[in-house]
């Protein structure tokens, strides 16, 4: 054989350059995207645009929590410090005006514990003043339903001291009762 490369050699040689070329300039072009492609980028975005949202949503409610709780924790420390300062003024000998106020207190609770009809009873016999104390300390809902099962003169005598502010002395009647079949005296 002579010098003369063969011509299976060059063909070889020829398919290998060309396969380089090929993936060179493969290598080089930029990628066509396709509809499958697209789709998986589309879906790719948009799960990533949910977990941002998901992650603000819990930051937000993470704000609010932290502030409900510091709102709390002042509403705590205000009640603390009203307490300290009521048990400064502690009801005692030497501060007649707050055992007085104790005492109307704890009748509020009792007659807002009781049954409205029974308590309208005993309501009534009160006198005007202790009947206006103990109604400006009760809850709207209980004197209201006190006041429905009163007598309609012991309601709005009650009524009217409620809305003075300042009890009005009952008339003591000094007419003694008609008896059945009497007329009234006038």
């Amino acid at each position: 054989m002579s010098g003369r490369p063969s011509l299976l050699m060059v063909t070889a040689i020829a398919a290998m350059l060309s396969t380089v070329a090929h993936a060179v300039s493969v290598a080089s072009q930029d990628a066509v995207p396709t509809r499958l492609g697209n789709a998986i980028k589309e879906d790719v975005a948009t799960r990533d645009r949910a977990v941002a949202q998901r992650a603000r949503a819990l930051a937000l409610r993470e704000k609010v929590a932290k502030a409900a709780e510091e709102r709390i924790k002042a509403d705590m420390r205000k009640r603390q410090e009203a307490d300290v300062a009521d048990a400064g003024a502690a009801p005692d000998a030497a501060n007649p005006r707050a055992v007085e106020g104790a005492q109307y207190d704890e009748l509020a609770r009792i007659y807002q514990a009781m049954k409205p009809a029974k308590a309208a009873m005993v309501f009534e016999q009160l006198d005007m003043d202790v009947q206006m104390k103990v109604a400006q300390r009760m809850r709207e809902r209980s004197t209201a339903l006190i006041l429905a099962a009163m007598s309609p003169k012991g309601a709005a005598e009650l009524s009217m001291s409620l809305a003075r502010k300042t009890p009005k002395k009952r008339e003591v009647s000094t007419a003694r009762p008609a008896r059945p079949g009497e007329r009234p005296a006038t």
